[in-house]
């Protein structure tokens, strides 16, 4: 397919989205949404900025020839963070895809809809950050916590107490964790497709079926069984309650019908609810002070990070910039 006609059924992909469509940058996650589209272009709005940005025709045509050009596609880490909407809105195209675990823009043979673009409003790391009133939030702050006091790499060097407050956040965050866990998982499975897995900035997920069985009533079972010529004495089995209510009444021990192996194990007898609560609070003053703090840091890691795209840009990236003078 030429690049023209790309570009055409591209447009008409653009077009469809729904107004309140919020769309993300492949690698700095900025969201960001298209105003308008035109023959030769296609405007942009950044969620935290008021300045129209154009997207140009000849500019998408080069990171076509990349990605058409390229043996498994184009790496998004050659891209200019100014040039990171390309890659967003060329993967509207049912024929180009982004793969957020493998960091690629690529061709693909099965139409497929961009794991970018959000129909909904999406918060961002600008917005006023609140605390998650929820268990898993408060247990994994006292475990990052410890986890920095003490070196996990050394657990036999670690005291005891150490090893026992550890162990018991652990166990904590691994019980609220898997609660949450199930909660997400409800309202996934509403929105997802069997075999169209779904991509996120962590990793990806997909709907999947499995088969559960439980018996019908033993003398149904049983009957059925029999009905078609099975001897019922080939699929009854020994009832280990039954076993014991029978050992009750003899003088066999368990040893005579059992086989038994006795492992030793670690399990959490109580928790100090008090002594996280006042550790927690300590830990949350502790970040509102931070945070207060890290203006200053935070330009510095982001003249960081722009100085290391540009390093690793790839040669044409200058063709992604607009001309000087040039207006939306």
């Amino acid at each position: 397919m030429t690049f023209s006609a790309s570009w055409h059924n591209l447009l008409e992909n653009a077009e469809e989205l729904p107004s309140d469509a919020t769309l993300l940058t492949p690698l700095s996650r900025k969201p960001f949404r298209i105003t308008d589209v035109q023959e030769h272009r296609i405007l942009i709005e950044y969620r935290d900025g008021d300045d129209t940005i154009p997207l140009q025709r000849e500019q998408f045509e080069t990171l076509y020839g990349h990605v058409t050009d390229g043996w498994g596609g184009f790496s998004l880490d050659n891209l200019p963070s100014d040039a990171e909407p390309y890659a967003t809105v060329l993967s509207l195209h049912p024929r180009f895809e982004i793969d957020d675990r493998e960091g690629m823009l690529a061709e693909t043979d099965t139409p497929t809809s961009s794991p970018l673009v959000d129909a909904h409003e999406v918060e961002t790391d600008e917005d006023d950050r609140a605390e998650p009133d929820i268990s898993v939030y408060a247990d994994a702050l006292l475990l990052i916590d410890a986890l920095e006091r003490h070196d996990p790499t050394d657990l036999e060097g670690m005291e005891t107490p150490a090893l026992v407050n550890l162990y018991t956040l652990l166990s904590d965050v691994q019980r609220n964790a898997n609660d949450l866990r199930q909660d997400v998982r409800s309202v996934l499975l509403a929105r997802l497709h069997h075999d169209q897995p779904v991509s996120g900035q962590y990793g990806s997920v997909q709907r999947t079926s499995r088969r559960n069985r439980t018996l019908k009533d033993d003398d149904e079972v049983l009957e059925t069984l029999t009905a078609a010529g099975i001897d019922r004495e080939r699929v009854t089995s020994v009832d280990a309650s039954k076993v014991d209510d029978a050992l009750e009444v003899t003088e066999l021990s368990e040893s005579d019908v059992y086989e038994i192996e006795e492992s030793e194990y670690v399990r959490k007898a109580d928790v100090d609810d008090e002594s996280k609560e006042t550790r927690l609070q300590g830990l949350k003053d502790q970040l509102a002070a931070t945070d207060e703090d890290t203006a200053d840091l935070q330009a510095e890691i982001e003249e960081l990070e722009q100085r290391i795209d540009d390093l690793t840009s790839f040669d044409s990236a200058a063709s992604f910039h607009p001309a000087a003078g040039e207006k939306s």
